[in-house]
């Protein structure tokens, strides 16, 4: 057989896809909206502590109820995931430091979904990983800049894979929410991307890497930024083993600044803040309702109160070591401007507080809320998507937690071109 043949055939493929974490589906839908060669074989969504897992009810009114849909603990089924390609996750930003405990070795710390995550990638050997995160992990711990990102670097390094990442603000790409998120993108040694990737490292002055990260590596195609950044804003450094002898010693000694965009290959990390090459964005009065909305979602009685936490302030606080100190927070636009992108939403959207939406009804000029369905739409979700068994509080919960779904679909189109 020819290797134009069988590379041809390798395309054909499906791309077998386990999906941690899922939620309401996010990932599937993006993937599933790029091509039909992802096949979602296994997933799992669990949400601790709630008698009523509504988040995954959606997931199998979607996608139907069968043994591979899994509403269990990760911790309790990981070693029952199949083998698969492509593993897909949106996981917390916790805290990932580890120790070392004697005999027992290394351990991290308990109920820290990371650690289930890099058991199923050392158990499994997926080709590609693809993670989501909110953007301050590259930045934490604030005592420690870099550390808990670093443990995740060298827990791929020590695995055999090459890594990228790069924060991505929806609404630089053409949507209509300025939710920042990190994208965390795998790809395991042996694989065209990785070796390309390897010639490139092996150019001098970093140029290879800094070319990788601003116009022929993964993200570029799909999410361009510009040639030009400020050369402050670059960090070349390397997880040394022989200096970082283990994760412990990552965990304890680690420490760097990293930014937005960045590659790691064979313990060697640069990384740089780039400037993306913004795409018309939808503005937020193409995404409200033009139809008559339900009353309970208007504000009503007085406005103080949200007029006081849209509001500036200066609050007198003390930090933990007794040093008292000011916290400031400027205004904010109330009601929200209609010709931007909406903010990032929250857990929290609907609730009375700083962070939440207050938009002018399009009908009535009056002042309300977004409707469920309009933060469905401001995620990229069918409209809609939700309104399974779930009360509308929760419907705005997991909108919070959800990822914004044509970034995905992106990100999938460009996987297609690797492979």
């Amino acid at each position: 057989m020819s290797k134009k043949v069988n590379k041809a055939m390798k395309k054909e493929k499906n791309i077998k896809v386990v999906e941690l974490f899922a939620g309401v589906g996010g990932f599937r839908l993006g993937l599933e909206n790029s091509s039909k060669k992802y096949e979602t074989i296994w997933a799992n969504q669990w949400e601790p502590g709630k008698k009523n897992q509504h988040a995954f009810n959606c997931y199998i009114s979607h996608y139907g109820k069968n043994q591979n849909h899994i509403n269990e603990d990760i911790s309790n089924v990981k070693f029952n995931v199949p083998s698969h390609d492509l593993l897909v996750g949106g996981f917390p930003c916790q805290d990932y430091s580890v120790a070392r405990t004697g005999a027992k070795g290394i351990e991290g710390k308990k109920g820290v979904l990371w650690w289930d995550i890099n058991e199923i990638i050392k158990s499994k050997q997926p080709t590609y990983i693809l993670l989501e995160n909110v953007d301050r992990l590259i930045k934490s711990p604030g005592s420690q800049r870099g550390r808990d990102f670093g443990v995740i670097l060298r827990c791929f390094d020590d695995l055999g894979y090459a890594v990228e990442w790069r924060v991505i603000n929806a609404a630089d790409y053409g949507q209509a929410q300025r939710r920042r998120r990190i994208f965390i993108f795998a790809y395991k040694m042996g694989t065209a991307i990785y070796s390309n990737l390897q010639k490139e490292a092996g150019k001098e002055n970093l140029n290879g890497l800094k070319n990788w990260i601003l116009k022929k590596g993964f993200y570029a195609p799909e999410f361009p930024v510009k040639r030009e950044y400020d050369l402050k804003k670059q960090t070349c450094t390397k997880i040394d083993k022989k200096k970082y002898v283990d994760l412990a010693s990552v965990s304890m000694e680690f420490k760097a600044a990293l930014f937005n965009s960045g590659v790691m290959i064979n313990s060697q990390i640069l990384s740089i803040e780039t400037t993306p090459i913004k795409q018309k964005y939808i503005p937020l009065k193409e995404i409200i309702s033009k139809n008559p909305i339900a009353d309970h979602y208007f504000l009503n009685g007085s406005l103080e109160k949200w007029t006081a936490l849209k509001g500036a302030k200066k609050i007198p606080r003390v930090r933990p070591n007794g040093e008292p100190y000011v916290f400031s927070e400027g205004s904010m636009c109330f009601p929200d401007e209609l010709n931007r992108p909406a903010r990032t939403m929250l857990t929290s959207e609907s609730k009375i507080n700083r962070s939440t939406h207050v938009i002018e009804d399009y009908l009535t000029g009056k002042l309300r809320l977004l409707t469920p369905e309009e933060c469905e739409k401001l995620n990229g979700f069918p409209e809609g998507w939700t309104k399974t068994d779930m009360p509308d509080n929760f419907r705005y919960f997991v909108m919070g937690n959800a990822l914004v779904v044509p970034i995905v679909t992106k990100i999938g189109n460009r996987i297609l071109e690797i492979i």
